[in-house]
């Protein structure tokens, strides 16, 4: 695990330890030298995680879209930053420089993105880690639907422990570095 996804808000959120938590995050990667692959912007949540990998010496990668560098929040200050057409554009470049995911608290974009790497875990198309800092409670209630999922038939068993959803950025880290994917999702009984 060398080039670390993470997915997270361009909002600050509701309480001081959504920030707090993005920049103990940005100094445990730097510390454990992971390069930060990331959205690209200056706002929210993003930019504390990428003003603290910048501020503690580490690489940061960023990936937007055109129509965000449009409106100027873009972070100027990157190792590198590649400017994409879509937003759909942005997460496939991402998780090909990604080798594991990792989502902090963030709203609908957040999400969309989460679902989409755990998907494309699902059947296949990558056997990445995907994390989830489970800050504040925040994904207490993903842990509650996926565990509904599981009663309702919606989602086999042995795929719930594909979201790692941990709330210690460090044993966070620790368990994304030895995760084993299950076998590709089966249709059968």
């Amino acid at each position: 695990m060398k080039h670390l996804a993470v997915y997270c808000g361009s909002s600050y959120g509701a309480s001081p330890a959504y920030r707090e938590a993005a920049v103990e995050l940005g100094k445990e990667m730097v510390r454990r030298g992971l390069t930060l692959v990331y959205g690209g912007s200056s706002v929210g949540i993003m930019g504390v995680l990428a003003d603290t990998v910048i501020a503690e010496g580490g690489q940061t990668i960023g990936v937007i879209p055109q129509v965000l560098v449009d409106r100027e929040i873009s972070h100027q200050g990157l190792t590198e930053l590649h400017v994409v057409g879509t937003m759909h554009d942005r997460k496939f470049k991402m998780a090909e420089l990604a080798d594991a995911f990792l989502v902090l608290p963030g709203g609908p974009g957040t999400m969309e993105e989460f679902f989409e790497a755990f998907t494309w875990a699902q059947i296949g198309i990558h056997r990445k880690p995907i994390g989830m800092l489970n800050v504040n409670r925040y994904y207490d209630p993903m842990i509650s639907l996926f565990e509904h999922m599981v009663r309702e038939q919606f989602m086999q068993p042995q795929y719930q422990s594909m979201a790692i959803i941990e709330p210690n950025v460090s044993v966070l880290l620790d368990m994304m570095s030895k995760y084993e994917a299950p076998a590709v999702k089966s249709y059968g009984k």
